[in-house]
């Protein structure tokens, strides 16, 4: 499934620390257990589940594998930090990464295609294709403006805490706010490189990563194609899962316990309501700690682990992400028309994202995912077979109250799931066999396992089923996202999608990172990591940089010239004059 649900993980502090709890074993969970292990807490993990990495986890069919949910990995260099600050590294978990090429084949509905990739050669044939030589310039500036938005994005929102309104005030982050074009979106941004209907939509259906539509994402969030065509699109072979499995390897080394299925029922407070003590778990057991950490879906966390309040009822009333009808497909033979990774867009980009996004509907043609792990990794399927997992976006669900006088997909609407998942089933295998020239996808179809957004909601107590937590809109981000701290109850930390600094797995593990560092602040514990300014150990006198002339040899003798004729002609002036007195 795709969505982290209610984990529960408790840390028994040593060093006269006592307890420290947090709830989910996503990501997010993992990776601060094991920091906080490496810190020096004895934790102690709660799973609801039987296994951990709630989106990160598989689903396996006789010989086939497939991701649940992340099926690329994105941003590296967050990864390999992670494990660094824990004192290992990808390559010594047996972490092996496989780099994606081509990124993506993008298939249009009048039966063109786009290759993105890391190359740049075959990047300026793409490009050239369609906007000619000056469209390729244009894609250059493109890059250079998504390049300030992922180096800024890393350094001063990643990297940094927003505990309260004032902390977007910074002087540092202030001065770079209107370069991160927030109040634009990427579609806007994108149309002043782009001069081509197709060339905006190659370079901006990456915000569905966001869950959000690319005519109201942020343009900040152009540093998700960055990534992509500067760094690449990776896959760890054996699934996404091998990094969570890594991570959790870690923590156990370093004393990290985990307690899978079993239930977090409430957090528990002290008599006055302000301390987190402990979590009380479904069958009664009450486990006490000195701090928790709440790594479970943040709004249903608000609104059924804590007291009522009024803040918890109006993170139920926030914009959140599209839900998803997601079908993992074994194949009895390999389908050579598809590539690792393939976007199929919708003929109406614009009006396929309102209904979903405004609506909260199944989009009538819908743009969509198809991931095909076997085509880079053979582990992922029996050979001379195919694994598939299709991901199309949809609306998410619609409460009693949010139903009322409004079309979408509401929770009444579940006895409709069967129809409309044969009715997306139907348009996915029409869509890539008209476009693509495959043949008889159903006739390969062998076992087909579904999600859905009611499934994401039963199953995995996801708000509104919404598969990516809260939305990324301006006013749901910074200083206005949900904090890595409880407003008023102490000792009760936050990670994961929903929290600072949002979603996606990369921005999850440096989530971990800034929640890790506040606990330990709050206890006084030095962080057992040390900072990294770069990536160089060493700077030699070869590689040091040199303020370069603003003028060259020729430049310098020009202007000479020009002084010495300049002054020449005033002279002379001068004596004209002095002659004529």
């Amino acid at each position: 499934m795709y969505v982290t649900d209610l984990r529960h993980l408790l840390i028994h502090g040593v060093r006269q620390i006592e307890g420290a709890t947090e709830i989910s074993a996503g990501v997010g969970g993992v990776a601060t257990a094991a920091r906080l292990a490496k810190a020096g807490f004895d934790v102690i993990v709660f799973e609801r589940n039987d296994f951990t990495g709630g989106r990160c986890s598989l689903i396996h069919h006789e010989g086939y594998r497939f991701d649940q949910g992340p099926s690329l990995l994105l941003l590296p260099g967050l990864f390999r930090e992670t494990f660094e600050d824990l004192g290992s590294s990808l390559e010594t978990e047996g972490v092996q990464l496989m780099k994606c090429e081509p990124n993506y084949n993008i298939w249009f509905d009048d039966g063109e295609s786009f290759e993105l990739s890391t190359d740049v050669a075959r990047m300026k044939l793409e490009v050239e294709k369609w906007e000619g030589k000056d469209g390729f310039e244009r894609y250059l500036g493109f890059l250079q403006e998504a390049h300030r938005h992922y180096e800024i994005s890393v350094a001063q929102v990643l990297k940094r805490n927003f505990t309260w309104l004032f902390s977007m005030a910074r002087p540092s982050f202030l001065r770079h706010l209107f370069p991160l074009h927030p109040f634009e979106s990427i579609y806007s941004r994108a149309s002043k490189y782009f001069w081509t209907e197709r060339l905006r939509r190659v370079f901006t259906f990456g915000s569905m990563y966001m869950g959000m539509s690319p005519f109201d994402a942020p343009g900040t969030y152009s540093l998700l194609q960055y990534t992509e065509l500067a760094e690449g699109i990776w896959y760890p072979k054996g699934g996404f899962h091998r990094v969570v499995d890594a991570l959790v390897g870690i923590g156990e080394r370093l004393g990290v316990r985990y307690r899978l299925s079993t239930s977090v029922a409430s957090v528990k407070l002290d008599d006055n309501g302000r301390r987190a003590t402990g979590v009380i778990l479904e069958n009664g057991e009450t486990v006490s700690a000195d701090v928790v950490i709440i790594n479970a879906d943040l709004v249903y966390a608000y609104n059924n682990l804590l007291p009522e309040s009024s803040y918890g009822r109006s993170l139920e009333k926030r914009s959140s992400s599209c839900s998803s009808i997601s079908f993992y497909w074994a194949m009895d033979r390999r389908i050579p028309e598809l590539t690792t990774h393939n976007i199929f867009l919708a003929e109406h980009y614009r009006e396929s994202f309102d209904d979903i996004f405004k609506q909260q509907l199944i989009p009538a043609e819908p743009s969509f995912y198809v991931n095909v792990p076997s085509r880079i990794d053979t582990t992922a399927a029996p050979q001379g077979k195919d694994s598939i997992v299709v991901l199309v976006p949809v609306g998410h669900l619609l409460d009693d109250r949010q139903g009322i006088g409004r079309k979408g997909l509401t929770v009444e609407s579940k006895q409709d799931w069967e129809a409309m998942v044969a009715k997306a089933r139907h348009t996915v295998f029409s869509t890539i066999e008209a476009r693509t020239g495959a043949q008889d996808l159903h006739g390969a179809l062998v076992k087909e396992m579904v999600n859905t957004p009611q499934s994401w909601k039963d199953v995995f107590n996801l708000d509104k089923g919404a598969i990516l937590g809260l939305s990324h809109s301006f006013f749901n981000v910074l200083s206005f996202r949900p904090k890595t701290k409880h407003p008023s109850i102490d000792r009760l930390h936050f990670v994961g999608a929903s929290a600072h600094p949002g979603t996606g797995v990369p921005i999850v593990l440096a989530g971990a990172k800034i929640t890790s560092e506040q606990v330990l602040e709050s206890f006084g514990i030095a962080k057992p990591w040390a900072e990294k300014k770069d990536g160089r150990r060493e700077v030699k006198e070869i590689d040091r940089v040199h303020v370069l002339p603003l003028l060259s040899n020729v430049h310098i003798a020009a202007l000479v010239l020009f002084m010495t004729l300049a002054i020449f002609v005033y002279r002379s002036d001068t004596l004209v004059l002095s002659s004529s007195l």
